[in-house]
């Protein structure tokens, strides 16, 4: 009777022990995930929107010099109309052709964002001290990003006197684009904007006083942005 009695005490000390350890890891756990989501992923958020908005605006900014160097002439989409006497009479766009630059901007960045994004970067936890010595201690956190909508790509014509009878012509490239940076548990959404010069020409004789504070290139694009979100 000696040996089942302390059978018995065994198995009972045993269940308490397996309880009080499952409690324990519960507990744990359950700790972690509040500390995680009240205050790790908060920082971990605050930090990586800086990293993620880096990342796209250089992926942006790549495929923007490379379609532009590529394939833009000044000449070839501008046209400068002047009449006898030298003076300009008109200043036309070859829409055509910049909405062809402008999605194929717009194309080649959602899908290098959608790439890089679902690789993710792996950030440690130390980082979000900011201190030099911690910033690579700890376990990693992926964090990762996918475009919201699409890349909007439009441009922006700016006139500015360059001299007696001279006129500086600057085109910009405007890009817009949402983006939703992810973590276990949270996500946040932040919006990124840039602008981008892509040409800066001297144009000899005076712009007509229609020409001066206005956008010549607003519109171009937008509704074709617009149809693909």
């Amino acid at each position: 009777m000696y040996y089942v009695n302390k059978n018995k005490r065994k198995n009972i000390d045993f269940k308490k022990y397996l309880i009080i350890t499952l409690l324990m890891i519960i507990a744990c756990f359950l700790i972690f995930i509040y500390v995680f989501d009240k205050i790790i992923a908060p920082t971990v958020l605050l930090v990586s929107d800086s990293e993620m908005q880096a990342k796209t605006l250089d992926i942006i900014n790549t495929n923007i010099a490379e379609v532009y160097t590529e394939k833009f002439n000044y000449n070839d989409v501008i046209k400068v109309q002047k009449d006898s006497s030298g003076a300009i009479k008109m200043i036309n766009a070859d829409t055509i052709k910049l909405n062809e630059l402008a999605t194929e901007v717009a194309i080649k960045s959602q899908r290098d964002i959608k790439e890089v994004g679902s690789i993710g970067v792996k950030m440690p936890i130390g980082y979000i001290t900011k201190n030099n010595i911690m910033s690579y201690w700890g376990p990693s956190i992926t964090v990762k990003m996918e475009p919201i909508g699409r890349v909007v790509v439009t441009y922006e014509s700016l006139f500015e006197s360059a001299g007696i009878n001279q006129t500086r012509h600057k085109i910009l490239v405007n890009v817009k684009t949402n983006l939703k940076i992810i973590l276990p548990l949270q996500s946040k959404e932040v919006e990124v904007v840039n602008q981008i010069p892509i040409s800066d020409t001297v144009i000899v004789g005076e712009v007509p006083n229609s020409m001066w504070g206005g956008n010549m290139l607003q519109g171009i694009n937008e509704e074709d942005s617009e149809d693909t979100n």
